[in-house]
């Protein structure tokens, strides 16, 4: 069989410059990490104007937001797996054309639970998307240029999270709401063409076949993450009936999938990969970090309109200064990574992380707005090397088989974090104003509650740190006689 432009021009030398093949096949896996992003929040910026266009409640158009989040934070893990078994580059081309498809669907839709049906499918899309394009890095660059492409990837996710809400506002004042969607359309029938053309084709299956799919594995582990993230997301400061149940459903689904993967011959995830201290230290990381960060986001308009008085409009320039900074600081934090060592660069990023949450925490309400920006671009611009680092440590020597996978509890590791965040840190937050009135809270108040939320935030971060020391050690040694089984098994 006569291989694809990709196949043959991505392995290039270590030491050249990236080939054509390879530049185009960054350009369909950025293309593939932008959509997703953009489509998290240009929604958004549409739910007054759907609500309106629907004759429906502000809780009713949540569900557009909602929908597409459960799905991609419940199915990322299982699209990695998928994507392991049955061909990377197949599945990716499958989610790109699934995502597509639903973006055409959201924008024709003519009523809001059709809307939201299409947004669980676009999530679908988004989770193959996400999960399959940092497993096929390794795949498509040199081994000594992956942190350079993961700080690519982190630029093109943090341009599509900042550019969504001004993107959807301009869309819907100029063309009306279905063009937030139908703008996917032109950028997935691209993405295909380049997808198609210029990634490397999967390899053939092993001499003894692949291997199965876990359903058992698969459909608890999805009504585990679908209990948790309804919890977290739906309950509020208040923690009702509904919410303990849910808790209760997660934790119980929890230890009927860890049963099931102890028991089954191909399981969604090997128990034994935790016992690798630097994957489950990267996750664990990951997961605090995005709960820190998703605290920016939730207690930085309330600072920012409260404390400081500040207008909507410079409220909402004053919130895309962090996002911004992280798109700038992507690409050189990744050629950082690549040259000073991607542990290095983690703990690096960690301290700057725990340098802007501490100066959050002492910012005295006088500081006025730049004394709010300064410590937000410290910890955004630390965070983007943070996230090329840790995606590097954890995928750089991950066997071929297992990059899916793996890839899929990265990202799941971040989107827990967002939605743990949004409801745990929006909690400390709430607590140390006094008020679940926050809109109308003393702005003394609001400043007293940011600075105790990030000093919260502060501690979390040493956390990580210490996470990061402990996970760079060596593994101890057996002792004679003693087996540490899969302590030390490569990834």
């Amino acid at each position: 069989m006569k291989p694809s432009v990709g196949e043959r021009d991505t392995a290039s030398d270590d030491a050249g410059a990236p080939t054509p093949a390879v530049l185009w096949a960054l350009a369909s896996l950025s293309l593939s990490m932008l959509m997703p992003s953009l489509d998290t929040s240009i929604a958004n910026a549409g739910l007054p104007t759907l609500a309106r266009a629907f004759a429906a409640s502000f809780h009713a158009v949540q569900w557009i937001i909602l929908a597409y989040l459960l799905a991609i934070t419940t199915l990322i893990v299982s699209a990695g797996r998928l994507g392991d078994i049955v061909g990377r580059r197949r599945l990716l081309l499958a989610g790109i054309g699934t995502f597509t498809a639903a973006s055409l669907l959201c924008g024709i839709a003519p009523t809001l639970w059709l809307l939201v049906a299409a947004r669980a499918a676009q999530g679908l899309g988004a989770a193959i998307m996400m999960a399959l394009t940092v497993a096929m890095i390794g795949e498509t660059v040199p081994k000594a240029k992956i942190g350079s492409a993961m700080g690519l990837l982190g630029t093109m996710s943090a341009i599509g999270t900042t550019l969504g809400p001004s993107l959807g506002g301009v869309l819907i004042a100029a063309f009306g709401w279905r063009t937030i969607f139908l703008i996917n359309v032109p950028l997935g029938i691209a993405n295909m063409l380049l997808a198609y053309r210029y990634l490397p084709r999967d390899r053939p299956p092993a001499p003894t076949g692949r291997a199965g799919f876990d359903a058992w594995g698969t459909l608890l582990l999805t009504l585990t993450l679908a209990s948790y993230a309804l919890a977290v997301t739906g309950g509020g400061t208040q923690v009702g009936s509904r919410t303990i149940a849910l808790l209760l459903t997660a934790v119980f689904g929890l230890g009927a999938f860890i049963v099931v993967e102890m028991n089954v011959t191909s399981p969604l995830i090997q128990l034994t990969m935790f016992r690798d201290r630097g994957l489950s230290g990267s996750l664990a990381m990951s997961t605090i970090v995005s709960t820190v960060l998703m605290a920016t986001l939730v207690i930085g308009p309330f600072y920012l309109s409260r404390a400081l008085g500040l207008t909507t409009a410079v409220v909402g320039l004053a919130l895309s200064a962090g996002p911004l900074a992280a798109a700038l600081a992507g690409v050189p934090a990744g050629h950082m990574v690549d040259r000073f060592g991607a542990h290095q660069m983690t703990v690096a990023g960690l301290i700057g992380l725990a340098i802007g949450a501490s100066a959050l925490a002492l910012l005295p309400r006088g500081a006025g707005i730049a004394g709010y920006i300064g410590p937000i671009v410290v910890m955004t611009v630390n965070y983007a090397l943070f996230q090329a680092a840790n995606n590097t440590v954890i995928m750089t020597d991950v066997r071929p088989e297992r990059r899916g996978v793996i890839s899929g509890m990265l990202s799941l590791s971040r989107n827990l974090g967002l939605i743990t965040g949004a409801s745990v840190m929006g909690t400390v937050f709430a607590v140390a104003v006094a008020t679940t009135d926050i809109a109308s809270a003393d702005p003394d108040a609001v400043a007293t509650g940011m600075r105790r939320t990030f000093a919260v935030a502060a501690v979390l971060i040493v956390a990580a740190i210490v996470t990061a020391v402990w996970s760079g050690a060596p593994p101890r040694q057996a002792a004679p006689g003693e087996a540490l089984q899969g302590w030390a098994e490569p990834l």
